[in-house]
């Protein structure tokens, strides 16, 4: 479970530095750019994908929609971190999972139980539970600025979730390749609106942003590879792995946010943390 724990602690660490970064000026587009040319690099060494398949070989239309999805959605997580918090944003993140399984029932023909039904239930509640209703964002706006990005990462990473799923169905392209040529749009694409940030002069290129993207790139490729060994080491048990992945970020990262950054957290959010976890459990028994 060492495996589990360094995966927790990478993801957690993810949400901590795009916290972070506002209150030491990082900027997040940049950070982001620099994030991908890391997990590149990475991928290269650790996974060593084949380099010698073509990427017309493989979907190239979801590399695409992949490619411009993940930094997107890397910044709306930035953004809801920020305004919404560390606690709110890893709840959306992990109960994101629903989407692709309303997907695998209804475009998939996979068979929906009574156990099932019941964690997608709850998990729906624990959604609605999670989100700022009535408080003020730190704009001073009113909540549906918060509740935006808080649907938006739910809805993004359950649609990104989808499509990997078709990638890793696809048997043209080795999975490793499939990401390598992923990572490799998605620092393509970012660089391209960065360049346009840059000469339309709406930000300035500073070498701390370089420094901290390729530290934060560093974790979140750590989040993927411990969680693929976690993986390897329990092939037998893949609904351990799943169930404590989820329920330990979700905890730790409501630690990391109530002790360290003092976020502050209604009834109804407590209750929808309580059904989160619950409604975990029962997708993995299920």
């Amino acid at each position: 479970m060492i495996y589990v724990f360094l995966s927790i602690c990478c993801s957690v660490v993810v949400s901590v530095l795009l916290k972070m970064a506002k209150r030491y000026q990082i900027d997040i587009s940049q950070a982001v750019t620099w994030n991908y040319l890391a997990a590149i690099l990475l991928t290269l060494v650790f996974f060593r994908p084949n380099l010698g398949v073509s990427v017309t070989s493989g979907p190239l239309s979801i590399y695409l929609l992949l490619g411009i999805l993940l930094p997107s959605l890397f910044m709306i997580i930035g953004l809801a971190i920020r305004f919404t918090g560390i606690v709110r944003t890893d709840v959306a993140q992990r109960l994101s999972l629903f989407v692709p399984l309303l997907a695998s029932f209804f475009f998939f023909g996979e068979s929906l139980n009574a156990l099932k039904l019941t964690g997608i239930i709850v998990g729906l509640t624990a959604v609605v539970c999670s989100i700022p209703w009535t408080e003020k964002s730190t704009r001073n706006e009113n909540s549906s600025y918060s509740i935006i990005l808080l649907l938006t990462v739910f809805i993004g990473m359950g649609l990104i979730d989808v499509l990997f799923k078709q990638v890793a169905l696809n048997k043209t392209v080795p999975y490793t390749s499939s990401l390598l040529y992923i990572y490799l749009l998605s620092f393509i694409i970012s660089m391209i609106i960065l360049v346009s940030l840059f000469l339309a002069k709406k930000i300035r290129f500073h070498w701390i942003n370089v420094f901290c993207g390729l530290i934060l790139g560093l974790f979140n490729f750590g989040n993927i590879l411990f969680y693929l060994k976690a993986h390897q080491a329990e092939s037998a048990r893949p609904s351990l792995i799943f169930t404590s992945m989820n329920i330990g970020v979700i905890a730790i990262g409501a630690l990391v946010g109530l002790i360290i950054f003092k976020e502050k957290l209604s009834t109804l959010n407590k209750v929808g943390i309580a059904l989160a976890l619950i409604s975990i459990i029962i997708l993995s028994f299920s």
